[in-house]
């Protein structure tokens, strides 16, 4: 192994820690009823961008096409205001352990959006895989409430997980797949301290007239510091490092490689939840997660596969 690959693993091992992470710390910040979902995306969009900007200050200033500017706030929107948004929202309403297995399904939505926007062809291998992982996918949204008796079994209380929830969470997915498919050649375009300067100083503007009330109306006061921390955490790591560090793997390690690693949030996710007594993980979630990262190795290999028959 080179230094380089080390270097790219360390990169998608740390930015998957600290994304499996954002689950629970986020879910614990939002337990408090001065911490509610809008104020957690309020503070990753309007902090991210200031961080951004900030960044900028201290780096290369690298030239934008006019007409691209156009592209930045539409990719802030489907990227940003929409998945992230959406999914803070979502894991207000459920389990973190739930919310971080439906991030595992990104790679195979990915896949689907590719086969309708851009025609990319899907083998045998990666049907099946879409098969294995829509299967785990309504497994976790749906196997608690066709079967209650199960998540009772093992202390799992009722209200650990929400069906709107894990969908809002799912569409966020579908959100940010759609970032990737239809924004590919602005990613390769810039770098990614100029792609999320924009991009997130986009979303926040469009977020303004929908936060100015919330934020006017938060009791800063009541915010405890430990809700300052996690909220700090989602902030700083869970948001701004991840973006930074995530190209680093992407430049060094191979796709496939690189997509391997969603496979840690889910596992960091749920040893913290159950360490801090936020969640349980029962029969049904193992096997929806076995289905999942079934599906997605299938797709991944099938891509592998398909980029070597075209080398």
């Amino acid at each position: 192994m080179t230094k380089e690959q080390r270097i790219g693993h360390l990169s998608m091992l740390a930015a998957s820690v600290m994304w499996g992470l954002m689950a629970p710390v986020s879910k614990a910040a939002m337990n408090s009823d001065a911490v509610s979902a809008m104020l957690v995306a309020d503070v990753r969009a309007f902090g991210a961008a200031i961080l951004f900007w900030i960044l900028s200050l201290f780096t290369k200033k690298e030239k934008v096409d006019k007409r691209d500017y156009v592209k930045f706030f539409f990719a802030g929107m489907f990227a940003i205001l929409l998945n992230q948004c959406v999914y803070v929202t979502g894991v207000s309403m459920t389990s973190p352990v739930d919310a971080s297995i439906i991030t595992t399904t990104l790679p195979i939505v990915t896949m689907i959006f590719a086969a309708i926007f851009i025609k990319e062809p899907i083998t045998g291998r990666k049907a099946g895989g879409v098969l294995l992982g829509a299967c785990g996918a309504l497994l976790l949204v749906f196997g608690n409430r066709l079967m209650p008796g199960a998540a009772e079994s093992v202390g799992q209380t009722a209200h650990s997980s929400n069906l709107f929830g894990d969908l809002l969470c799912f569409l966020a997915q579908c959100s940010y797949a759609v970032y990737l498919v239809i924004f590919r050649d602005l990613i390769k375009k810039y770098s990614p301290i100029t792609l999320m300067k924009w991009m997130f100083t986009f979303a926040s503007i469009v977020m303004i007239p929908v936060s100015a009330r919330s934020l006017a109306l938060t009791g800063w006061s009541s915010i405890s510091f430990m809700e300052y921390a996690e909220l700090a955490y989602v902030l700083v790591f869970g948001t701004f490092l991840c973006y930074l560090v995530v190209p680093v793997g992407q430049r060094y390690l191979r796709p496939t490689l690189v997509s391997m690693y969603n496979y840690v949030q889910p596992i960091v996710a749920t040893i913290v939840a159950i360490i801090w007594g936020m969640d349980s993980f029962n029969i049904l979630k193992v096997l929806a997660v076995v289905l999942i990262f079934s599906g997605v190795f299938l797709v991944n290999k099938s891509k592998a596969r398909h980029a070597e028959d075209n080398a």
